[in-house]
C-alpha cells in the first residue's frame, strides 16, 4: 500500500509539473499580450499532452521497479499435506481457506495476523479467512496435530512445503 501512495503521488506532480511547464510557462510581450504558436506562447495538442505525461509517468514507474519488491503478486492455491508445514519467505501473504491451522515459527516471534491486527504465537491457532503477514522467513503454518487432514491455504509470495 505504500509503494502504491508513493507511485501516486509520483503521478500527480508529474502532471503538475508538465501542466505547468505546457500551461504556465507564456511570457509576456512588453504591452502585455504574446502571440499564440510564437516561442514564448506554443500551441499544444491534448495528444502532444497526453502522450508528454504518458512518456513521463512510465519513466517514473520504470524507476520504482516492480510493485511488492519483485516478489511474484500472483495468489496460488497450496494443498499442505497432513504432518506438512507451509513455510512463507520474507513479505509473504498467507490465507487459510480450510482445515485447522496452527502457527509455526523457528523461534520465539510470531505471525501477523492482519485482519485482527494481532501476533500469533508459535502453536496458536490461525483464522480462517484472516491475512496473515509474514515480516521475515522461517514462519509458517501447519495442520492443526488435533486434527486429521491438511490445510488448503492462498498464498502470495515465495514458499516451501516441508
Amino acid at each position: 500500500m505504500k509503494r502504491k501512495s508513493l507511485a501516486t503521488i509520483v503521478i500527480l506532480l508529474i502532471i503538475v509539473f508538465v501542466a505547468g511547464s505546457v500551461f504556465g510557462s507564456s511570457t509576456l510581450s512588453a504591452d502585455g499580450n504574446s502571440t499564440p504558436g510564437s516561442q514564448e506562447d506554443p500551441l499544444v495538442t491534448k495528444a502532444y499532452v497526453d502522450s508528454t505525461v504518458a512518456e513521463l509517468v512510465k519513466k517514473e514507474l520504470e524507476k520504482l521497479g516492480p510493485i511488492g519488491g519483485g516478489s511474484s503478486t500472483k495468489i496460488e492455491v497450496v494443498t499442505v499435506p497432513f504432518g506438512s508445514k507451509v513455510i512463507v519467505e520474507d513479505g509473504g501473504e498467507l490465507i487459510v481457506r480450510s482445515g485447522k491451522a496452527v502457527a509455526y515459527s523457528a523461534d520465539a516471534n510470531g505471525l501477523s495476523d492482519m485482519t485482527d491486527g494481532l501476533d500469533i504465537a508459535p502453536g496458536k491457532p490461525v483464522g480462517n479467512n484472516h491475512l496473515i503477514l509474514f515480516p521475515r522467513g522461517g514462519r509458517g503454518v501447519q495442520a492443526d496435530p488435533k486434527q486429521s487432514k491438511g490445510l488448503i491455504v492462498l498464498i502470495r509470495g515465495a514458499y516451501q512445503l516441508q
